[in-house]
């Protein structure tokens, strides 16, 4: 084991940021951390997720992936998924999903059933998991132009094939508070009232797009008639909105704007009050990849961006300045069943791309949070997985027929990361305010870094991410945590990179197997667990213990420190 540890922990004498190491005269990155400047709680904003097909939730490799989640996680994870009322049988399919909760009978009265539902909800809260309950999209016997309704979208269509009749206002919004008000009343007598009342609902998704074929106000009605009969049902439940698309851009500001005022002081259309009920902000953030002479490269800019604006725009109000912001989706880009066979910018969801991707964003959505003084409570990872789909596909996910992909185990370091987030600098972290500008574009990768502290542990995350996908020397980090309180520790090193953590680069030198055997399976399924490369008993002199972390160019390592 102290062979192991030697080899990402290495000795070093040090002058300046110059280290004499052997041969190796590299000038290395250093990292500070300082575990008595605490900043703020480490709120877990990551444990938040989200995807398109409901009815993965209850199938084999989705109920796995569940599990795995939910066990990641010190708190509860908040789930958010599509389609909850949209008719049909049950079937899932790419960018599809029904429940079949409202039918009407030959007399056009309401026929409610909520098996489906349920199963979607059971499979979440016996893993101690919280619905982000979508109120959506439109029953086909409730629906203004219900035909056609199904679609049959597959990857390479047109993205707008997939909006038919689901996406129209009611036909009678009587029956749509209705059918809001029995899903709530019976989601209590099912749940109970303390469980209900610790989710959150929201109405529809991106209504600023093709998912809404209303008007803006047309929305906001269908909004007050959902929460009148959600407060009916649950008075103290919580709802928020409006998950519009592209924050940053001026329709979807608008939207923003105009939505809160009408929630503040508007006249509400189900119940002729003032205001409409508001316990939460939401809204979507995408980056925005692409190819470039055949190589992926990403770009953080234009979500990041879309997090600024809407942050500003919660805070600028005073009725909604301290109000939960819940980012509903949060993301690279915004397709996630679109694969990389037709859409090679999405080559980069199967490597340690999109692992260091996530730790260099989501450490700047706290920073974006400390600088507009936010609530911000999640921000949710529209990935999850695709049910009897291709190996390693490239959609947007985090596993590949039950087998993890890098991406998750960033998750499962940020759930090892509790307690205050502490101070935590880098000389080759590039500053936020230049992100926002151009993302990480410069001739040096982004070397950066999050740290927090509990009572007895503390954990430092250090990524070296670019933009572009290329390789890249291992770069030598020193990391200096300061103010640790004891004489001695147990230390322990996760690292995910090409060869750690990593079941893609493992799947390729099988040869890429679309019917991998039993076995192969199974050293897949080990291979995409988060790896712990050394471990070992530390003593501590003076408060201070000294990392020196070799990291290739996309990879993410975790430093776990337990006293």
């Amino acid at each position: 084991m102290r062979q192991r540890l030697q080899h990402y922990l290495l000795p070093f004498v040090c002058l300046s940021f110059f280290c004499v190491q052997g041969q190796d005269t590299q000038k290395k990155t250093a990292i500070t951390v300082d575990l008595k400047k605490e900043i703020a709680p480490m709120k877990p904003v990551w444990a938040w997720f989200g995807y398109d097909e409901p009815n993965y939730t209850y199938m084999k490799d989705g109920k796995k992936l569940l599990t795995e989640i939910a066990a990641l996680s010190p708190v509860p994870v908040y789930v958010r998924t599509h389609s909850l009322l949209v008719s049909g049988d049950g079937t899932a399919a790419l960018k599809w999903g029904s429940t079949n909760a409202y039918t009407e009978d030959a007399n056009g009265n309401p026929v409610y059933n909520w098996r489906i539902v349920d199963s979607i909800f059971d499979t979440y809260v016996s893993r101690g998991m919280k619905p982000l309950a979508q109120i959506g999209f439109m029953p086909e016997a409730l629906s203004s132009h219900p035909v056609p309704y199904r679609h049959h979208w597959k990857p390479g269509d047109r993205y707008s094939d997939i909006i038919t009749g689901w996406a129209y206002p009611p036909k009678d919004y009587n029956k749509w508070r209705n059918l809001v008000y029995e899903w709530v009343k019976h989601s209590v007598e099912r749940y109970g009232k303390k469980e209900v009342e610790s989710w959150y609902w929201e109405v529809w998704n991106e209504p600023n797009g093709d998912y809404w074929k209303g008007s803006r106000e047309e929305f906001f009605k269908l909004y007050d008639y959902a929460a009148d009969g959600l407060k009916s049902a649950l008075p103290t439940a919580k709802i928020g909105g409006p998950n519009i698309a592209g924050t940053r851009s001026k329709n979807a500001q608008d939207w923003v704007n105009d939505f809160i005022k009408h929630c503040i002081s508007g006249t509400n259309y189900a119940n002729g009050r003032q205001g409409s009920p508001l316990e939460a902000i939401l809204f979507h953030a995408k980056g925005s990849p692409k190819t470039v002479d055949g190589m992926v490269r990403m770009n953080m800019e234009p979500q990041l961006n879309d997090i600024k604006t809407g942050f500003q725009i919660t805070t600028s109000y005073p009725e909604t300045k301290n109000l939960p912001v819940i980012i509903g989706e949060s993301d690279p880009e915004g397709c996630a069943a679109c694969g990389m066979a037709t859409n090679p910018e999405n080559a980069y969801r199967n490597g340690t791309l999109y692992s260091s991707y996530t730790a260099a964003s989501f450490a700047r959505k706290y920073l974006l949070a400390d600088q507009t003084k936010a609530n911000f409570l999640g921000a949710v990872s529209w990935s999850f997985e695709f049910e009897n789909q291709p190996w390693f596909y490239g959609y947007r996910d985090l596993s590949t027929n039950g087998v993890d992909k890098p991406v998750l185990n960033v998750f499962r370091m940020f759930g090892m990361m509790t307690g205050k987030r502490v101070s935590a600098e880098s000389n080759r972290m590039y500053p936020l305010e230049e992100v926002l500008k151009s993302s990480v574009r410069g001739e040096l990768s982004d070397i950066g870094t999050l740290a927090t502290k509990d009572k007895k542990s503390a954990a430092v995350m250090v990524w070296n991410y670019h933009d572009d996908n290329i390789q890249g020397l291992a770069e030598n980090v020193i990391v200096t945590i300061d103010n640790v309180p004891a004489k001695k520790a147990i230390l322990s090193i996760y690292l995910i990179d090409d060869t750690n953590s990593n079941s893609y680069e493992v799947w390729k030198k099988m040869g890429s197997p679309q019917n991998p055997t039993e076995l192969q399976i199974k050293t897949l399924e080990s291979a995409g667990q988060l790896k712990c490369v050394s471990t070992e008993k530390t003593k501590i002199k003076s408060g201070q213990i000294t990392l020196n972390l070799k990291l290739t160019r996309q990879a993410v390592a975790l430093a776990k420190i337990t006293w």
